[in-house]
């Protein structure tokens, strides 16, 4: 007998942290930052099916007008409504700001929307610094979207590292099954994680290191991959190794690296899938690129995105994502997605 698989579902998604150091969207061009100019990375070169943007260090002057969006999401809508996106949901918590659009065909595979806020700022108390996040049903597997503002300042690791767990234990959903973010069946996790380099290199020294791109030497002293390889944090996520130059802290409005602050890879996306969560079913989450995007010199930090195949197989069964839905979240839905019309948006212009 022969094996079959039926692909349940085959998805391009474009993930992008930036922190933006209070500057508002004005004059500012997103068609490069957004991949609208041919260059995604997707299969085919196609557009992404969905993008989940994160922000950092928005400005906060909208965040007490509970009737008007921020202008960083009416401006990412109005670039991606050109292209027939709608707006799924966004989320903001202070100056920390998540926001999810899809093509219009994906609606009807998206169920259990949540939104979720973590504070971790003065212990918890303010919200400068923390996490917000997106969690959905997708095509039947639970996804979950998490942008995070850790601790800042080198001598700040134990921070760091505080932030992470605060996170990770005070997040919680309503949806059965997956009330907590590693319950989910793929986790993508992004932000200004504010990870420096350990040792006492100087400045100088660093930017010496970057200007003949010897990333990996640098790399070595990265406390992101070395938290993750001691499993203090974040060591239940993968992340692809950085190919560029460290993303901050640059003089606004140049390339040039503020030399204040020694340059480091504070700004990155990482990702976790449990591949055989289901008989039968084998669930990735290939990855396409890891980027920054050195165009944009708004802030002190570069953009960073990357893209990732999002794919669900079955083997030797044909299931519709219904049918998985049923199988993951069960036949009771917390949010029904009738709610879902509610949140949805489209923005024309």
């Amino acid at each position: 007998m022969t094996a079959t698989t039926s692909v349940i579902a085959d998805l391009c998604i474009y993930l992008l942290t930036w922190n933006v150091g209070t500057h508002t969207p004005k004059g500012v061009s997103l068609t490069s930052l957004l991949a609208l100019n041919g260059t995604t990375n997707c299969p085919g070169n196609g557009l992404p099916d969905i993008y989940v943007i994160g922000m950092q260090e928005v400005n906060t002057k909208q965040v007490f007008n509970i009737f008007q969006e921020d202008p960083w999401v009416l401006k990412f809508a109005s670039e991606l409504s050109d292209h027939e996106y709608v707006k799924v949901q966004s989320k903001q918590l202070q100056g920390i700001l998540i926001t999810m659009f899809t093509k219009p065909k994906h609606i009807p595979h998206m169920k259990d929307i949540e939104a979720e806020e973590t504070r971790t700022g003065l212990g918890g108390l303010w919200g400068n610094k923390g996490a917000v996040s997106i969690r959905l049903s997708l095509y039947g597997t639970g996804a979950v979207f998490v942008c995070a503002h850790l601790a800042a300042h080198d001598d700040k690791l134990k921070e760091r590292i505080e932030d992470y767990h605060q996170i990770v234990d005070n997040h919680k959903y309503h949806v059965d099954g997956y009330r907590r973010i590693f319950d989910h069946d793929f986790v993508f996790w992004f932000g200004d994680l504010n990870f420096r380099l350990s040792g006492d290199m100087s400045a100088w020294d660093v930017r010496g290191a970057v200007d003949h791109a010897r990333y990996e030497e640098l790399l070595k002293l990265d406390q992101l991959i070395l938290l993750r390889e001691t499993g203090n944090a974040f060591s239940l996520l993968d992340e692809q190794r950085p190919n560029f130059a460290p993303t901050f802290k640059f003089i606004e409005g140049t390339n040039e690296y503020d030399l204040k602050r020694r340059p480091a890879w504070c700004d990155r996306i990482l990702h976790r899938v449990q591949i055989n969560s289901y008989p039968s079913i084998t669930l990735s989450a290939q990855q396409l690129s890891y980027q920054s995007n050195m165009d944009y010199t708004l802030s002190d930090h570069k953009p960073v995105s990357a893209t990732f195949n999002y794919k669900i197989e079955a083997h030797n069964l044909t299931y519709t994502d219904e049918e998985l839905h049923e199988m993951t979240h069960g036949s009771a839905s917390t949010v029904s997605s009738n709610l879902f019309n509610a949140q949805l948006e489209r923005f024309q212009w």
